[in-house]
C-alpha cells in the first residue's frame, strides 16, 4: 500500500541565509567582533567574524540535508575575543512548523512554478519575530524571510532567510 503523499517525510535541503545584524551590543571597548552560530538539531554552522562592527553584513548561506523541515533553528551571536572566551551577544530562534505546514500546502496545491504566499507567520511573545512574516513558494523553494529580535541582550536584530527545497519536488 502506498504511503499518503501528504504525510510522508521528504528528504531535502534546508538553507539558512544569515544576511545581517543591526544595532548589536557593544562587548569590547567601543564595538564588537560579531559572528553567528546556527544550530539545527545536532548540527552547527558558523559565519565569519566581522571585526569592529555593530551592524555586520554576513550574507552567508548554510545548507543542512535533513528529512523534513521540523524543529527549531537557533541563532547565537557572539563577540570574538583573541585571548579569552567569546562573549555572548544574544540569541534568537525560528520554529520550522510554519515552513513544514506551507510545504504540505504547496504539495496539496501542486505548485511547481511562479511565486505564491502560502502562510502568514505573526510576530508574538512566543517567537523572536519583530514583524509579521510570510512563507512563500518561489523558484522551487518554500521561503521564510524573518527579522528577529535578539533575546538575553540589551539590543540587536538579525535578518535571516530560511529556504526549504524537497529533493523530489515536482
Amino acid at each position: 500500500m502506498e504511503e499518503d503523499e501528504g504525510r510522508r517525510a521528504r528528504r531535502g535541503v534546508l538553507k539558512v541565509l544569515v544576511a545581517r545584524g543591526t544595532n548589536l551590543a557593544v562587548r569590547d571597548f567601543t564595538s564588537s567582533d560579531p559572528y553567528v552560530v546556527v544550530r539545527l538539531a545536532d548540527r552547527n554552522a558558523k559565519t565569519k567574524v566581522i571585526n569592529s562592527c555593530l551592524n555586520p553584513v554576513w550574507n552567508e548561506e548554510m545548507s543542512f540535508s535533513i528529512e523534513e523541515p521540523a524543529g527549531v533553528i537557533k541563532f547565537e551571536v557572539f563577540d570574538w575575543d583573541r585571548f579569552k572566551y567569546d562573549d555572548k551577544m544574544g540569541n534568537a530562534f525560528i520554529d520550522l512548523q510554519p515552513v513544514a505546514a506551507a510545504t504540505k500546502l504547496r504539495r496539496a496545491l501542486r505548485l511547481t512554478t511562479g511565486e505564491t504566499k502560502l502562510r502568514k507567520v505573526a510576530a508574538g511573545v512566543d517567537n523572536c519575530l519583530l514583524s509579521d512574516s510570510f512563507v512563500t513558494y518561489a523558484d522551487g523553494e518554500v521561503v521564510l524571510d524573518a527579522r528577529l529580535r535578539l533575546r538575553d541582550v540589551e539590543s540587536g536584530e538579525l535578518f535571516v532567510t530560511v529556504k526549504w527545497t524537497e529533493a523530489d519536488a515536482k
